[in-house]
């Protein structure tokens, strides 16, 4: 029998999803001055799932994130794409290798950059800025059922409180970011 590799970022519990998160950015967050303790990142995703208001720590977590997303947008502009394009865009359509290892250290570098992005812009949400959520609808319309995409889903249906279980709870999501954007 396969395991579910989607299920803990379906039914984790929103706190524990965040604080995850925050944990796979501890070395990005670092290299921008930001270190945190896993018991900093519980607190952090505790504070969002009960919509406490953001404190310091918060705030400079955030922008090390958009920090981190910049980079990694211009690791994929060296190749002329936009996080959109990328993930549509297999590595063997890139240029600049020749040998397997090339390939290999070519895939890492967009790999690395994509789950950035996207886990980045993901966290960035949650953390009340919304200046990436087009990122997230992104990867759900690349691969709906991928991990990064229940993620999106998770993150977008808790910041605009509409409902997930609905058919048309993520049309409502983008519709409410876009009048957010507009006010």
């Amino acid at each position: 029998m396969f395991h579910d590799r989607t299920s803990p970022a379906e039914t984790w519990p929103f706190d524990h999803l965040i604080a995850t998160l925050l944990k796979q950015f501890k070395r990005p967050l670092a290299a921008h001055g930001v270190t945190l303790t896993d018991a900093e990142a519980q607190q952090i995703g505790q504070a969002v799932a009960a919509r406490q208001s953001s404190d310091e720590t918060v705030a400079r977590v955030r922008a090390a994130l958009v920090e981190v997303i910049a980079e990694s947008e211009a690791v994929l502009a060296r190749w002329g794409l936009s996080f959109a394009e990328s993930l549509q865009t297999g590595v063997d359509a890139l240029p600049g290798w020749e040998s397997t290892a090339e390939f290999l250290a070519l895939a890492e570098e967009k790999a690395n950059a994509e789950i950035r992005i996207g886990a980045g812009a993901a966290l960035l949400a949650a953390l009340g800025d919304l200046r990436y959520a087009n990122y997230l609808f992104q990867q759900i319309e690349r691969a709906p059922d991928e991990v990064e995409a229940i993620i999106a889903r998770r993150v977008l249906f808790f910041v605009t409180g509409m409902d997930a279980g609905t058919p048309a709870g993520l049309e409502q999501a983008r519709q409410w970011l876009n009048r957010r954007a507009i006010t």
